[in-house]
């Protein structure tokens, strides 16, 4: 008689179930069928869509505001930097309401549900006449319906990013283990791929619906992210059985409310001068309120950078339309927002040179994995766009001084015989800053705070271009007075040609030198936590 023996089935390592994460229907999930690159996949889909959305409106904006909606430039300019700025800010509740409550996955449906909503309206306020109390003046007359209907749209879109913003890149990073080494070398490279892929939703975005917004009309043009906006969230439903769900402690605190009551700990202790006596758990979150706090000097560091990336849209937009737009001869001519594609098209060139080129060859000089630590990274971006600022003065400088010699100079309406490729420059050196510090200061707020803080972490980098564009309306408003008050032009005068863009350029280039000296300071003394060794 044969003798068999019994071995009893042991699974794989792909086959262990995982701690702390379950499917859609709360069951375990392992490496073999869930997370990882296939349902990255998904969340990069509807973040590129809600990108190529969001830059198909904004991009162009200022000319739907300045022209149908009859607002100066200066206010245009401002309610732009105001909405851009609130934009910006919303993360930071939407991050509190995502790791509260909510949780990352259902947050980036209500954003997605948002989304749809606030670009149908924005569509269908474009359709409406315009009438002559339409080009209102804020302090005296109301609103009329259309200009309230346009802006409830837009600040519906702002919340809609609130919710989702946060938490698209932190669900995708949430779907690579960190503790098995291929997927923690996957996640170390979605946070570049993922700006990549991002950077293809504006260019596309800024090449067809700011020509199509141009030529057939600002209801199509707006009608096109509203429907590539459907489309993507549908997609995103359709990868639900694949993500992995961060599953909720039962008992467990909120994590705001453990930081807040170990910041006031620490805020306490260093008051009295005492030393921390708390049980570890108060001990662990004590630490973690520290490294929150020795965030936000670095934060509050690289505002201006968001002060500079708010002229994008605004002021480099209004200037382009002054210029020579031809190509091909006389056959076809640029929109004025289309030559932002150069940004995001140098975004995708200099990504895969940085991955691929210059992180091996700094890896060999340096010795550090990534090539530069994060904030090096940082740095190195926030010295670029100081560079750009003052190519944008000089090239402005040389605007004014062809109108001049062509008396142009009271002609608000007359093309420049300066051409559109003066403007590439400053856009390409845009572009470049944003791969280092764009990338750098999504990756350093993210790795930096604690494990169920991390859609705070990405809200925080939101925040430095909110506020940005919020300082950037507010100097706007400011110069707008002043330089106005005496009777003279404007340095924002609707007539670009007796304006001084090149005189707000050279102050923000001030500025930016002195936040890059603040922040050089700072990040000498700054202290990695044990997550990373960058």
């Amino acid at each position: 008689m044969e003798m068999y023996t019994v071995v009893p089935f042991l699974p794989t390592e792909e086959e262990e179930p995982l701690p702390g994460v379950s499917d859609f229907r709360g069951r375990p999930v392992c490496h073999a069928n869930s997370g990882g690159w296939r349902s990255a996949f998904f969340v990069v889909a509807v973040e590129v869509a809600s990108t190529f959305a969001s830059y198909g409106v904004s991009a162009n904006l200022i000319m739907y505001m300045t022209g149908p909606l009859g607002h100066s430039n200066a206010a245009a300019a401002a309610a732009m930097n105001v909405w851009s700025g609130t934009g910006s800010l919303m993360p930071l509740l939407g991050a509190f309401v995502a790791d509260s409550w909510l949780g990352r996955y259902r947050s980036i449906i209500l954003g997605c549900t948002l989304y749809v909503l606030g670009y149908g309206m924005i569509t269908l306020t474009s359709m409406l006449p315009s009438l002559p109390g339409d080009n209102v003046d804020f302090s005296s007359r109301p609103l009329s319906l259309k200009v309230a209907l346009f802006y409830t749209s837009l600040y519906t879109l702002a919340f809609a990013h609130g919710a989702n913003s946060p938490c698209g890149l932190a669900f995708a990073a949430d779907q690579f283990d960190p503790d098995h080494p291929k997927e923690c070398t996957a996640r170390g490279s979605l946070f570049n791929w993922w700006y990549f892929s991002i950077a293809i939703g504006i260019a596309v975005a800024i090449a067809t619906v700011s020509y199509t917004q141009e030529n057939f009309g600002w209801a199509i043009g707006f009608g096109v992210p509203c429907a590539i906006m459907i489309c993507a969230f549908t997609v995103f439903l359709l990868g639900t059985p694949t993500y992995r769900l961060g599953v909720p402690i039962p008992g467990a605190k909120s994590p705001f409310v453990r930081l807040a009551r170990s910041l006031a700990i620490v805020l306490a202790t260093k008051r009295h001068h005492q030393e921390l006596q708390e049980v570890d758990e108060d001990a662990k979150t004590s630490e973690e309120a520290q490294g929150v706090l020795r965030l936000l000097p670095i934060w509050a560091a690289c505002l201006a950078y968001g002060v500079v990336f708010a002229q994008i849209m605004t002021l480099f937009n209004k200037q382009s339309r002054t210029l020579d737009r031809r190509v091909f001869g006389a056959g076809m001519e640029l929109p004025p927002a289309a030559l932002q594609t150069f940004g995001p098209v140098a975004i995708l060139v200099f990504v895969p040179i940085y991955d691929r080129v210059l992180v091996p060859a700094l890896r060999s000089a340096t010795g550090n994995p990534s090539g530069l630590t994060l904030l090096q990274r940082v740095g190195t971006g926030m010295a670029v766009s100081l560079a750009a600022m003052c190519v944008a003065a000089l090239v402005e400088a040389r605007r004014l001084e062809t109108a001049r010699e062509h008396g142009l100079v009271d002609d608000a309406s007359a093309t420049v015989p300066m051409s559109w490729a003066w403007m590439v420059p400053q856009y390409v050196m845009i572009g470049v800053a944003d791969v280092f510090a764009v990338v750098g200061m999504q990756e350093f707020f993210y790795d930096q705070m604690p494990d169920e803080l991390r859609s705070l972490g990405l809200a925080l980098f939101s925040g430095v271009m909110g506020i940005g564009s919020f300082i950037s309306g507010a100097l706007i408003y400011l110069i707008d007075g002043v330089s106005s008050s005496d009777g003279g032009d404007s340095w924002f005068a609707d007539n670009l040609n007796r304006a001084h863009l090149d005189y707000f350029y050279w102050l923000l280039a001030g500025l930016s030198a002195a936040e890059l000296a603040l922040y050089l300071y700072l990040a000498r003394s700054y202290v990695y936590n044990h997550k990373t060794l960058r």
